[in-house]
């Protein structure tokens, strides 16, 4: 059974840093991305990494702030977040790709899903 967990979400003042987890099971994968809900907001791409390289990528909103990561070793995915701003509020989803390199990081590229961790900025 493949399952995607995510950890690390919470309350942190604006200019904060946080990090999230995604730890998965059942299988490996080429690629690993976070994708975010804001309340009222349609889920956007946040960060995606791909292959044993480590190819990254982000949204514009992010770059320079955050940094994706993964550890092979342990079939997990990070999401280091620095210079937190309130519109960072969201909840945070992990999604992975079983298969490919060259694809666009949109919600039905992804495989598998998280449930979510929040992540709320306060002013």
């Amino acid at each position: 059974q493949v399952q995607l967990v995510e950890s690390g979400g919470g309350l942190v003042q604006a200019g904060g840093s946080r990090r999230l987890s995604c730890a998965a099971s059942g299988r490996t994968f080429t690629a690993m991305g976070w994708f975010r809900q804001a309340p009222g907001k349609e889920r956007e791409f946040v960060a995606g990494i791909i292959g044993s390289l480590g190819n990254t990528y982000y949204a514009d909103s992010v770059k320079g702030r955050f940094t994706i990561s993964r550890e092979n070793a342990k079939n997990t995915g990070y999401l280091q977040m620095n210079s937190l701003k309130p519109e960072d509020t969201a909840v945070y989803y992990c999604a992975a790709r079983l298969f490919g390199s060259t694809f666009t990081w949109v919600e039905n590229a992804m495989d598998y899903w998280g449930k979510g961790t929040l992540v709320t900025v306060s002013s």
